[in-house]
């Protein structure tokens, strides 16, 4: 089990702490939706984890293969749907890696 605390810092504001390391990252609501888009909003972050989370398991795979992936980089564009309530419509992403691998 991993906790994560948000504390909410007002103006839309909010702080994310990983307890395991003590990391700490700053979320703000879009300027899209009321927010100052000052900081990556909550749905950022998701689209975000899944560019993280490919990027690792594929490198998780290519380790025992001895095959480095340093360099390879995933882009999430994140689209959202305003109807019938404000929610993430796609998520599209593009896997890149560098040729020498």
């Amino acid at each position: 089990m991993v906790t994560t605390t948000t504390s909410y810092d007002g103006d839309l504001h909010c702080t994310i702490t990983h307890a395991p390391s003590g990391a700490m990252l700053a979320t703000d609501a879009p300027k899209d939706n009321q927010g100052k888009g000052e900081s990556f909003s909550p749905t950022d972050l998701v689209g975000a984890a899944l560019g993280s989370c490919i990027l690792t398991t594929m490198a998780i795979v290519a380790k025992p293969l001895g095959i480095a992936l340093s360099g390879a980089t995933a882009s999430v564009d994140k689209e959202m749907a305003a109807a019938p309530s404000r929610r993430i419509a796609r998520l599209s992403v593009r896997i890149s890696v560098p040729d020498d691998v």
